[in-house]
C-alpha cells in the first residue's frame, strides 16, 4: 500500500495549484488596484482642469446657475469615483484686490465648494481673505510658483481632494488622499462678482 502511495500522482496538479493559486491571485488584485488608483488620479486631474476651464469660460458675468452646471459637468467626469461623498472641490475667484501700498494684493472675492467630505478644508484661504490687507499678495498655490490674477481680471482656482476607495480593502494600510489644483483665467467676463438671479442654494464651503 505504501509503495502504491508514492507512485500515485494523481493529486499532484492539485496540490501545485493550491501553492501557486495565493500568489497568482494576489498579482493579479494588485494589478487591478494599481490600474484603479491610476485611473483615480486621472479623473481627479481632469476634473481640476474641467472645472477651472469652464468656470473660466463663464462671460458676460457669473451666477449661481453657472456654478451648478460646472458642478454638474465634474460629477460626470468624476463617475465610478464615488466622489461626493469622500472627496470635496473648492472653486475659488482669485483677483486683485484694488487696494494700494502695504494693503495692496490679490483676495478671493468668492468661493464655492461641492462634495460632501466638509472635513476637507480649503489650503490657501476662505472667502474674502486678501480684500483688505496683503495677507495674499503673493497669490494661491503651494512652493514659490503661486497663482496671481492680472488687474481688471480674475483666476479659477480650483482644489480637488479625494480619499481614495480602493478595490479592495486588507485593513493593512490606509487608502491614499489624491489632490490636484488647476487654474484658468477668466475670458471675456465683464463683470467677476457672482450673482445668484434664480435664488438657489449658494454651495458655500
Amino acid at each position: 500500500m505504501l509503495k502504491a502511495l508514492r507512485h500515485d500522482t494523481r493529486g499532484l496538479a492539485l496540490i501545485e495549484f493550491a501553492f501557486a493559486a495565493p500568489i497568482f491571485l494576489t498579482l493579479v488584485l494588485t494589478g487591478l488596484e494599481l490600474s484603479n488608483l491610476a485611473l483615480a488620479h486621472m479623473r481627479v486631474s481632469q476634473m481640476a482642469m474641467t472645472v477651472a476651464d469652464n468656470a473660466g469660460r463663464v462671460n458676460l458675468g457669473i451666477d449661481e446657475a453657472n456654478i451648478y452646471e460646472v458642478f454638474a459637468g465634474a460629477e460626470v467626469v468624476a463617475k465610478g469615483l464615488d466622489f461626493k461623498p469622500n472627496g470635496r472641490m473648492v472653486l475659488s475667484s482669485l483677483e486683485e484686490n484694488g487696494r494700494r501700498n502695504r494693503s495692496a494684493g490679490q483676495m478671493i472675492r468668492w468661493q464655492r465648494c461641492w462634495g460632501g467630505d466638509t472635513s476637507i478644508e480649503p489650503a490657501y484661504g476662505e472667502e474674502g481673505d486678501g480684500r483688505r490687507d496683503a495677507s495674499l499678495a503673493d497669490g494661491l498655490g503651494a512652493g514659490s510658483q503661486k497663482i496671481t490674477a492680472a488687474p481688471g481680471t480674475a483666476v479659477m482656482f480650483v482644489e480637488v481632494t479625494y480619499d481614495y476607495q480602493p478595490l479592495v480593502s486588507t485593513g493593512f494600510f490606509d487608502p491614499p488622499r489624491i489632490r490636484y489644483e488647476s487654474a484658468f483665467n477668466v475670458r471675456g467676463r465683464l463683470n467677476n462678482a457672482i450673482s445668484n438671479t434664480q435664488r438657489l442654494a449658494v454651495m458655500s464651503c
